[in-house]
């Protein structure tokens, strides 16, 4: 029980294994007689699913902590900035579109400046009034210019990249620079102690495997947590209804077309579709639920939406049909197991949730790695309380898009109906009819979703917040006015500085990004 922690045995490769390697990899030596040893095994033939193109801002400091260039990332990855999510059709389904950006409203923790904006309403959005960063958007400029230095920024800004080539750049990254152990093979079997813990996996070629702690990237098949260990998979499909997805790969009419820095998510009458823009392509796809529409006509919604931005004669390729079971484990560390990705569990890719998940579960795992496994109990129930709040966090804030809607397809009215709505998250609507979401609406560090984003929801959806009428000492309508006034300096400023993300990205490829 006393033994150290000194192996670490990834079961599983893709964006999840090889995310967690890197962060695990970057935090502990991997060489000399105190290193930990990370070995990845990975199955030759388990394809990437592909359907999370989209990151958070915390990447940038991943990718920063873990050692890799931004230019050579931005570049190999075929990635590109994401500034915001952009949400069409949304609030009536009749050309309505609002922004939540990454950045957060001016002067956000000086003063709660959303209750001052309410009266404007009507003249300006909120995103519009609170950051340059929709205006950015809009006008498809990128957040940094060519001289500013690698992951740092004029208005924050995660990534849009090809699944596929970013788990094969951080393989190269995390073998090469830091020491992991990769083995290629199929895990055919796993091997347990008389306590309970798994003692080795045993593989095809290369035999038993062993390890102080598994780490399960296996993705949907879950093989040591849940068809091992079978702990419990929690589903949501009474929350979240989107149960399939349809993706597809689509061109550019030219090699110059404009990249869009942000994901734009457009309404349908029973889900949505995403479009994300890289460098060389679209990755566009539709979620929906098949209890509300059938396979063939999501598959013609999809088409209708990409048809008009196609070229004449351009051959579209296959569309994909990917099944979506949403939901989380009763528990994701459990004995000497943890599991991390799509292997804890999944929820419909809206606000592209599912790599920064994997950052912070790889992070929580690397700094609160236990010394012995007579403490891994403790840092387990730790890590559960923690992530069952997260994945709890994320469903209530997905299921927000659906509640604040007024389209009056089946599809949304369901949203709507009261059984499908969370306990807390009906609380909070409640409560945001009189005071503004702020701090006090948070209760972890590290929130997934700070109050600021459940602003720019509430808001850009056209909730109306009632205040009570009463007067306060202190008047911030001053403070509120010079914050809403320096948005408007900065936004003319950013404005008239910032290329376009495709022009950004054209001088990176051919001149870098300073490293200071």
């Amino acid at each position: 029980m006393n033994n150290p922690i000194k192996k670490i045995t990834i079961v599983g490769g893709g964006s999840a294994g090889w995310l967690t390697a890197g962060i695990l990899a970057s935090e502990f030596k991997t060489q000399g007689d105190l290193a930990v040893v990370i070995t990845l095994i990975e199955s030759p033939d388990v394809p990437t699913v592909g359907v999370g193109e989209g990151t958070w801002p915390s990447m940038r400091q991943t990718l920063k902590k873990i050692g890799v260039s931004e230019a050579d990332f931005l570049m190999q990855c075929d990635a590109t900035f994401k500034q915001a999510s952009k949400f069409d059709n949304w609030i009536n389904g009749t050309n309505d579109s609002y922004f939540h950006p990454f950045t957060l409203p001016s002067g956000f923790f000086e003063a709660n400046i959303a209750e001052f904006w309410q009266q404007h309403s009507s003249q300006v959005s909120f995103a519009d009034a609170t950051t340059a960063q929709s205006h950015l958007c809009k006008n498809g400029l990128a957040p940094k210019q060519i001289s500013t230095p690698e992951y740092a920024f004029a208005c924050n800004y995660g990534y849009h990249l090809d699944a596929g080539k970013f788990a094969t750049f951080l393989q190269k990254h995390c073998c090469e620079k830091l020491g992991v152990k990769h083995v290629v093979d199929h895990v055919v079997k796993i091997n347990s102690l008389d306590n309970g813990d798994i003692a080795s996996v045993t593989s095809k070629l290369h035999g038993d495997i062993d390890g102080d702690l598994f780490i399960d990237c296996t993705g949907f098949k879950s093989l040591l947590l849940g068809e091992h260990y079978g702990v419990e998979f929690i589903n949501q499909k009474h929350v979240l209804f989107n149960d399939s997805a349809l993706a597809v790969h689509v061109p550019y009419p030219d090699e110059n077309s404009p990249i869009a820095s942000h994901t734009i998510s457009t309404a349908q009458t029973s889900g949505w579709i995403w479009d994300i823009g890289l460098p060389s392509r679209r990755g566009v796809g539709h979620v929906y639920s098949s209890a509300h529409i059938s396979d063939d006509e999501a598959e013609q919604q999809l088409r209708s939406y990409i048809s008009p931005t196609l070229s004449q004669n351009t051959k579209l390729a296959d569309i994909r049909k990917i099944a979506i079971n949403p939901g989380f484990r009763r528990k994701f560390w459990h004995k000497n197991c943890v599991a991390i990705g799509m292997s804890s569990g999944f929820i419909e890719p809206l606000e592209a949730s599912a790599l920064a998940l994997i950052e912070l579960s790889a992070k929580m795992v690397a700094e609160q790695l236990p010394a012995n496994r007579q403490v891994m109990d403790i840092t387990a129930k730790r890590f559960n309380d923690k992530f069952s709040y997260r994945w709890q966090r994320i469903i209530e804030f997905l299921k927000l898009h659906y509640v604040l809607s007024s389209r009056q397809e089946a599809y949304w009215q369901d949203n709507r109906c009261e059984s499908s709505i969370p306990e807390q998250l009906n609380e909070l609507i409640t409560l945001w009819k009189y005071q503004t979401p702020y701090s006090y609406d948070t209760h972890h560090t590290e929130e997934l979703f700070p109050a600021a984003s459940f602003q720019y929801i509430l808001y850009g959806m056209g909730f109306k917040t009632e205040f009570a009428l009463r007067h306060k000492r202190e008047d911030k309508k001053q403070i509120a006015n010079k914050f809403f006034n320096d948005n408007i300096a900065l936004t003319h400023k950013l404005m008239n500085a910032m290329s376009s993300n495709r022009e950004l990205l054209n001088k990176i490829k051919q001149y870098g990004l300073s490293k200071v």
